[in-house]
């Protein structure tokens, strides 16, 4: 039988996999992730879920991947020798930034290294004005002493960011074949094609990101698309970007600054297409896997998107409170909040006697110390593996069964001596701050968004999300948390969820009147013959996509001397009559909502054109059929420690598969891919499509 479709989410930890047949059904796997070589336990996982389902591979007809990589990249440094050619006069952007500081009174707080040396930045005689206009003419001379100076050093990719060059690409264009017939080999980052905005700092930072992991995420890209092939597997491929839609290896070879966050996005998309499915239209998506902890907001059945957001700092956050942090990448991107506290985040105790979490995490090598592959050093699944939530026999459907009393001689010998308590007490308090923390990167989805979070109910998946969720919400006053079917692979779900999808965006300085319109028209009809360009490619690669995409449309706003804008949707340029009155108001009400005032009568400036090209390809949720639970036993109890006020109670145990009606907490639920932990005092009873429902006591 053809017609299978496979999500495949790689994590710091673990690998999660998603088959879903051409009936709708869906069939899961979870593997060991392995870092060496991400690829290999992506492939073998296919070939383990493909022969346990009698799946010949050549009936396998899409497959959509989300990745850590880029991310992994940037943390750890790993990416590749970089040279960056600029305009002379603007070889120190990199170091100079915006002046923020993402803390005040951390002495011990270090900037992240620019990703180019100071002596791997050269400059060249060029300059265009901010129209386009050329002042300095480009001279060839320079251009080869640069080029031979960073060819001398054996670089591995080089940047090109000249000043004003969304205005005028020429003198880019001429460099980058002047660098391509000296080298074909060598990775080549251009400004003016991976994002041509203004704002020299930014457009620098990520020509020169987009450099750093070109190297990286091609041959990786090319490795995959290889072993897909030797286990017989031809069909397309396909990435998901942080937008939240899926694109080409092609393109993400090219731009890889587009999928830093895919595997985050997967898992927000497929919440908000099954989560409306389910009747919720108004979320805040916890996904806690084994590396870190995300949360994004889901408003109205619509995800909310960042113009701009900074990675390799230890967390990333769309925040616009917190610059400075790392570096700085404008692509659109889902906006997540991205926290160092996962299940195999690192426990220790920090030079103040102080608990401390992350942000170095056990990874998949050598994993938690319940895992008895070599790790000695506590982690959080260590903490509640202790307190009793989870199956110690049955993770994985038994694949990975767990050492308790590893973990509780972890926990004992490396926290409880420190903290001065039991052994109880210190995985609980490793819980109770693991659950702080990640409350954090929730508000910087909703409280610095000017939304309530106790308007939403919290939809929580991953491996270690349903057992902090009912925790975090608590802390947030939120009282309904929603755990959708397969939560701990749910992300590899969302990536078959997702659409084709392309974004675009041009600079545009006006003020918003009508002859800032005007002059809209024209830019917007030269992106929207890029986004029909970029459509035909697709369709030439995979019969399947259609032809014609949805184009959205968006301007961003300010009031005039603000230093950061809010995108409004807006009918297409080209075909409809646009008014700034009708966009002042879309405006002001959005800057209301998101700052909690507007500034009326305040003159409003135009500074960015956007358009978002949408070919519908994501799996119809009507058609997908979860199973209810693949892990059977008969109910029982496990002793299980619920803090200082109801100490230590024989729990009841029940597998998922179980659940048919209400019932009161203290309860701990097991999946095959994690367990759902139901607090004293709270409800839970079975949800719409297959899902698990909580509901909190008023405090």
């Amino acid at each position: 039988m053809a017609g299978y479709r496979i999500g495949v989410d790689i994590g710091g930890t673990f690998t999660d996999i998603t088959l879903l047949d051409e009936h709708g059904r869906v069939q899961t796997k979870k593997v060991l992730s392995s870092p060496s070589d991400y690829a290999a336990a992506m492939v073998s996982g296919i070939s383990d879920i493909c022969a346990e389902h009698r799946i010949a591979p050549s009936d396998i007809e899409q497959i959509v991947h989300g990745t850590t990589l880029v991310t992994n990249a940037c943390i750890e440094k790993r990416g590749a020798k970089v040279g960056l050619i600029t305009t002379r006069g603007f070889r120190d952007v990199l170091e100079i930034g915006r002046g923020r500081l993402p803390v005040v009174l951390d002495l011990t707080w270090t900037k992240p290294p620019p990703l180019v040396p100071r002596h791997l930045r050269l400059e060249i005689d060029e300059r265009i004005d901010g129209r386009g206009g050329v002042v300095t003419p480009l001279s060839s001379l320079s251009v080869q002493t640069a080029i031979d100076r960073l060819l001398a050093e054996d670089v591995e990719s080089i940047a090109i960011c000249l000043l004003n060059a969304p205005a005028n690409p020429e003198h880019e264009r001429r460099v980058f074949e002047t660098v391509r017939d000296r080298s074909k080999d060598i990775a080549i980052s251009v400004s003016s094609q991976v994002l041509p905005m203004f704002s020299e700092y930014e457009r620098t930072s990520e020509t020169v990101l987009n450099a750093y992991v070109m190297p990286l995420v091609s041959k990786y890209l090319q490795t995959l698309e290889r072993e897909l092939g030797r286990i017989g597997i031809n069909a397309p491929l396909y990435i998901m970007q942080s937008s939240g839609g899926m694109t080409t290896p092609t393109i993400s070879a090219q731009r890889p600054i587009e999928i830093i966050e895919c595997g985050p996005a997967a898992g927000v998309v497929g919440a908000a297409k099954l989560g409306a499915a389910q009747g919720h239209s108004d979320l805040i998506t916890f996904d806690m896997g084994g590396t870190t902890a995300k949360a994004s907001i889901v408003e109205r059945g619509a995800f909310s998107r960042t113009a701009e957001y900074e990675v390799g700092g230890g967390i990333n956050r769309a925040s616009r409170l917190l610059k400075g942090a790392g570096y700085v990448v404008r692509v659109p991107s889902i906006d997540i909040a991205e926290i160092g506290a996962g299940g195999g985040s690192l426990l220790t105790i920090d030079a103040g006697g102080g608990l401390r979490i992350g942000p170095r995490s056990a990874g998949a090598d050598p994993g938690p110390a319940c895992y008895n592959q070599g790790g000695t050093v506590p982690t959080i699944t260590d903490a509640d593996l202790v307190l009793g939530y989870i199956n110690p026999v049955h993770l994985c459907g038994g694949t990975y069964p767990l050492d308790s009393q590893l973990a509780r001689s972890a926990i004992e010998t490396r926290l409880a001596c420190g903290l001065g308590g039991n052994t109880y007490e210190a995985a609980y308090g490793a819980f109770q701050l693991a659950n702080a923390q990640m409350m954090r990167a929730i508000r910087a989805v909703s409280s610095e968004r000017g939304r309530d979070p106790r308007r939403f109910k919290l939809y929580a998946f991953g491996g270690a999300g349903p057992v902090h969720a009912a925790g975090v919400a608590a802390g947030l006053g939120m009282r309904t948390v929603v755990i959708p079917p397969a939560p701990g692979v749910f992300s590899a779900y969302g990536l078959l969820s997702g659409d084709l999808e392309r974004h675009y965006s041009r600079s545009f300085s006006g003020m918003l009147n009508r002859a800032a319109l005007a002059a809209l028209e024209p830019l917007a009809a030269s992106l929207e013959r890029e986004a029909m360009e970029t459509v035909a490619l697709w369709a030439g690669s995979d019969p399947h996509p259609d032809a014609r995409p949805s184009l959205h449309w968006s301007l961003d706003l300010q009031y005039a001397g603000q230093g950061s804008s809010l995108s409004v949707e807006l009918p297409d340029p080209v075909r409809e009559r646009l008014t700034p009155e009708n966009l002042a108001g879309a405006f002001e009400e959005e800057h209301e909502r998101t700052f909690g005032h507007r500034l009326s009568g305040q003159p409003i400036r135009a500074t960015a054109l956007r358009l978002v090209a949408t070919v519908v390809m994501g799996t119809d949720v009507d058609t997908v059929a979860f199973p209810r639970g693949d892990y059977h036993a008969e109910p029982s109890n496990r002793r299980a420690y619920w803090g200082p006020k109801d100490r230590v109670i024989d729990t009841p145990v029940l597998p998922l598969a179980s659940l048919s009606s209400r019932l009161e907490g203290p309860v701990l639920i097991d999946c095959d891919d994690t367990s759902i932990v139901v607090p004293p005092r709270a409800t839970v009873e079975p949800g719409p499509r297959e899902s698990v429902i909580i509901e909190l006591p008023e405090e």
